[in-house]
């Protein structure tokens, strides 16, 4: 049992430098999320602000003048918005919609893993050093302890910062293209009923 024990202390401090490894990785990805978002925040406001009054008064008849009215932004509604506004078959247009549901599911796919791996890797550079931390405790090498316990502070800081940074932008990602979705289906919608008509 001994050796058991022993083999299981040395694989968990081995992990101590790939953790911290992932976590400092963690932490500049998420700064980088933090501008992207930010970046990305001004276009929808910008792009929601000059969409909405074009899309709320559309009927069957006149959807098809959304694509000479469609403002230019670097948003992947606008792109798909102008594809459906082109297509005749409903099918290809649904293809088109759940297109754009893979597109935002990856576009959010860095928030969900930095949200859900960012406490994990915390809570495993917190536990890691308190073994150290421990056995320097016991044998009265203060200094030992001291480190090892910055470290799992410090551990732990880093992976809720990150996680707190992918919570909040997975969050707001998901109300924009929960949004985005309600305008592309209703735009559907009015292009199925206008092939209908036709």
């Amino acid at each position: 049992m001994h050796y058991i024990t022993d083999t299981l202390y040395w694989i968990s401090t081995g992990l101590l430098v790939p953790v911290v490894v992932l976590l400092i990785y963690f932490f500049i990805r998420s700064l980088i999320l933090i501008g992207g978002w930010f970046g990305q925040y001004l276009d929808v406001r910008r792009l929601q602000a000059r969409l909405l009054p074009l899309i709320t008064p559309l009927t069957a008849q006149t959807v098809r003048n959304l694509s000479q009215s469609l403002p230019t932004s670097r948003l992947p509604l606008v792109d798909t918005l102008g594809k459906m506004l082109a297509e005749t078959d409903a099918a290809r247009i649904e293809k088109l919609l759940a297109d754009y549901e893979i597109m935002a599911d990856r576009d959010m796919s860095l928030a969900k893993t930095l949200s859900k791996m960012g406490p994990m890797l915390g809570l495993m550079g917190t536990l890691i050093p308190m073994g150290p931390a421990l056995v320097g405790l016991s044998t009265g090498d203060i200094a030992s302890m001291a480190y090892n316990m910055q470290v799992a502070f410090a551990t732990t800081v880093i992976g809720l910062f990150s996680a707190a940074v992918g919570f909040v932008v997975l969050q707001s990602k998901q109300r924009w293209y929960a949004a985005d979705m309600n305008t592309l289906e209703f735009v559907a919608s009015l292009l199925n009923d206008k092939n209908i008509q036709a």
